[in-house]
């Protein structure tokens, strides 16, 4: 870490939700720029916190153990700096000024690192970023920690479901998180060999999907499982039933797509259909392996970064590769799932539009 001084101060932040392996990218920074002298400041509650200049340093040996622990010892939120630009902004400034920060690195999705992007280019902040989200959806890297505990979780329900279905001949509806993409619900649908999958990314006909149930029902089926993102957008007869109400932010307001859908399935069919919303239990409990190292590996990556003043990038994985990319590209757009890979497992999307 030759371009960082001893005792530099850096400052990191969780943004957005809470993922599982948080706090072990908080421990491969911290250790990282620790061994080297360097100092880490953790300010509480997202960008909130360096808003209001809430937060603290870590002491030594405080990250021992972090790596097993789910959620964040930061606390996150969806506060970003572009709500109120003209108090917030010059308050952040204020914070770095400060603290006298050498930089700050945003860990987070979409909205995190793309305030740490605009804050890099309109004030040559100097920000590193590390890729989190569940959803998987951030451009420029192949996955986000946290996003393959939540498909375990999400898998295992699907898997764990199944006797009750077949006990009551039923159909079970399980909602996974997902309102722009399906990452969760495609991995954790094929992984549990789920009888259908509804993802955002591909609209879908009840009417072809209620005729590919009662073909399985006449050929001897008793139940079903089907994984449904929250954002599927659901058609019938040609007409969208998914919402089309938007929040403040402009954004569709989705939920309640496995209600739907079951009640649309039983109404036609006669076939007991039993929604059920898994929730933030995707997003709970601590992080599988491959999600810890995953997350330390990015967090010790954006403590390079910081001591090469390589600000304005963030750590990504690409090709088993951990490697950094332009912030810039990170937020360009929303990763969506591939018509590849819904090519790929065509057969698990039956009803597709």
């Amino acid at each position: 870490m030759s371009g960082a001084a001893r005792g530099d101060v850096y400052g990191v932040l969780t943004g957005g939700g809470d993922a599982p392996g948080l706090n072990a990218a908080i421990c491969g920074l911290g250790r990282r720029l620790q061994a080297f002298g360097a100092r880490l400041v953790g300010f509480r509650k997202g960008w909130a916190g360096v808003i209001d200049d809430d937060g603290r340093e870590f002491e030594e040996g405080e990250f021992d153990g972090l790596v097993t622990e789910g959620g964040t010892i930061l606390g996150c939120s969806s506060a970003t700096p572009y709500r109120n630009a003209d108090r917030d902004v010059p308050r952040i400034l204020e914070t770095f000024r400060r603290r006298g920060l050498a930089g700050l690195v945003a860990i987070g999705g979409d909205g995190t690192l793309s305030a740490a992007h605009r804050l890099h280019q309109e004030q040559a902040l100097p920000v590193v970023g590390v890729p989190k989200t569940i959803d998987n959806d951030v451009a420029a890297t192949d996955f986000t920690f946290g996003f393959f505990t939540a498909v375990e979780r999400a898998t295992t329900a699907l898997d764990q479901l199944r006797t009750t279905a077949e006990a009551h001949d039923r159909i079970m509806v399980v909602e996974c998180m997902g309102r722009h993409t399906g990452w969760i619900t495609a991995y954790a649908g094929v992984a549990a060999a789920a009888e259908a999958i509804l993802v955002p990314e591909r609209a879908v006909e009840l009417d072809e999907l209620c005729n590919r149930l009662e073909n399985m029902r006449a050929h001897g089926r008793r139940s079903a499982v089907l994984a449904v993102a929250e954002g599927a957008r659901i058609h019938e007869g040609g007409r969208l039933l998914s919402s089309t109400e938007r929040d403040e932010w402009g954004e569709f307001v989705t939920g309640g797509a496995a209600e739907l859908v079951a009640e649309r399935i039983q109404a036609r069919l006669g076939w007991e259909s039993r929604p059920l919303v898994l929730g933030h239990l995707q997003r709970s409990g601590p992080p599988i392996a491959f999600d810890r190292i995953f997350a330390l590996r990015l967090g010790a990556k954006a403590a390079r970064l910081l001591s090469e003043h390589r600000f304005g990038r963030m750590a990504c994985l690409r090709n088993g590769d951990v490697v950094d990319v332009g912030l810039g590209d990170a937020v360009a757009e929303r990763k969506a799932l591939s018509e590849h890979f819904l090519d790929r497992y065509e057969s698990f999307f039956a009803g597709a539009m």
